[in-house]
C-alpha cells in the first residue's frame, strides 16, 4: 500500500510538471506576441515619421528593417513554441490518464478491503448471535 501511495505521488508530481510547462509555454508565447505586436507599432511609427513606407527604398529607416527582422524572428520563435505547446499538452493529457489509472486501482483495491473488512465483521457478528441462540 505504501508503494501505491508514492506511486500516486509521483504520478501527481509528473502532471503538476507538465502543467507548469504548459503554463510556461503559454506565458511565453503570449509574451512573445506582445512583443511583436510593439515592434509593429515602432515600425508603423518610425514609417509615419520618415514618411517612407517601401522597404525597398534606399532611405527606407533601417531602425524598422531592424525591427522588422525581430518581429518576424519572434513570429518565428512563436511559431516553435506552439508546436511545442501541443506536445506539452499531449504530454500533460498522456500523465494525466496515468494517475487517474492508479488512482482508480487504489480506489478500488480500497473497496475490496472495505468489503473484506465488513464481512469478517459480519462473521463475527454472526458468530457471536449463533453463540447467544444456541446458549438460550
Amino acid at each position: 500500500m505504501k508503494s501505491r501511495e508514492t506511486l500516486i505521488r509521483l504520478k501527481r508530481f509528473q502532471v503538476d510538471d507538465k502543467r507548469r510547462q504548459v503554463t510556461q509555454l503559454e506565458t511565453m508565447i503570449a509574451e512573445f506576441e506582445r512583443m511583436a505586436s510593439e515592434l509593429d507599432t515602432q515600425v508603423a511609427a518610425e514609417q509615419n515619421r520618415s514618411g517612407i513606407h517601401d522597404i525597398n527604398h534606399f532611405a527606407y529607416p533601417t531602425f524598422a528593417k531592424a525591427a522588422m527582422t525581430r518581429r518576424d524572428n519572434l513570429r518565428t520563435s512563436v511559431d516553435g513554441l506552439k508546436a511545442q505547446l501541443a506536445d506539452a499538452r499531449e504530454a500533460l493529457a498522456g500523465a494525466f490518464e496515468e494517475l487517474k489509472k492508479v488512482e482508480l486501482i487504489d480506489e478500488r483495491d480500497k473497496e475490496a478491503e472495505k468489503s473484506v473488512v465488513a464481512q469478517r465483521e459480519q462473521a463475527e457478528m454472526d458468530r457471536i448471535a449463533a453463540g447467544r441462540i444456541s446458549a438460550r
